[in-house]
């Protein structure tokens, strides 16, 4: 019983705060769910515990009960067989009242132990639930602080993802600018071509035409 109650102390006097913090620091719960488990364990076993100690002493105060209650009788007879001059009963009565105190005084001293036991048991038992309730509010808190942390980690996660996205649209944007200048210096390229086809032909029209004059001059000339 001795060991039950060390270790239920143990556990009453464990510090919330380090477990709190030991959890949020492993980003999980793991040591807080042990912590419970082994105050659900000791519970049952105190539980189990109180209950026998308790019934035991039930039992030892009605034998306490009896015994005292045959002590006093017995008692009673001794004075009054005293009274009537019965020697003999007397004494017999006398050692049986003295047996019967005896062992009522015996059972009143293990009842009171047994009883002492039974509350320090129940004592215990409800320091550890209300130490239960309390770390299992703590967890309550803990999971929705460590599912706030997930999703605010998601969150970066996600805005670094468009922070990627963002620099490959502004690649393609280069991309882009860089073929719209290819395709305008090729524009241009496509304007001084066009500009000097038409003066190949302006130029070929005006060597024609001065062919022609020549021709005339020639004929008028009779140069044949």
């Amino acid at each position: 019983m001795a060991t039950l109650l060390e270790r239920v102390n143990t556990l009453i006097s464990a510090n919330l705060n380090w477990l709190v913090s030991k959890a949020l620091k492993a980003n999980s719960l793991a040591v807080v769910d042990e912590y419970i488990r082994k105050v659900e364990d000791n519970l049952e076993a105190l539980e189990d515990a109180a209950a026998t100690v308790g019934g035991e002493a039930k039992t030892i105060k009605r034998k306490y009960d009896e015994f005292n209650a045959k002590a006093m009788e017995l008692d009673k007879n001794v004075d009054l067989f005293l009274g009537k001059g019965k020697e003999d009963l007397a004494l017999a009565a006398q050692n049986r009242y003295n047996t019967a105190k005896r062992l009522a005084e015996a059972y009143q001293e293990q009842y009171e132990r047994q009883a002492t036991e039974f509350q320090k048991l129940l004592d215990a038992k409800l320091k550890l639930e209300a130490k239960l309730t309390a770390i299992r509010q703590e967890r309550v808190e803990l999971q929705s602080m460590l599912d706030l942390a997930k999703s605010k980690e998601l969150t970066h996660k996600v805005v670094e993802g468009v922070g990627g996205l963002t620099g490959a649209e502004a690649g393609l944007a280069e991309m882009r600018e860089e073929i719209q200048r290819r395709l305008d210096k090729a524009s241009a390229q496509g304007e001084i071509d066009a500009n000097r086809l038409d003066k190949q032909i302006a130029d070929a029209l005006e060597e024609e035409e001065l062919q022609s004059q020549l021709a005339a001059r020639r004929s008028r000339l009779g140069l044949g």
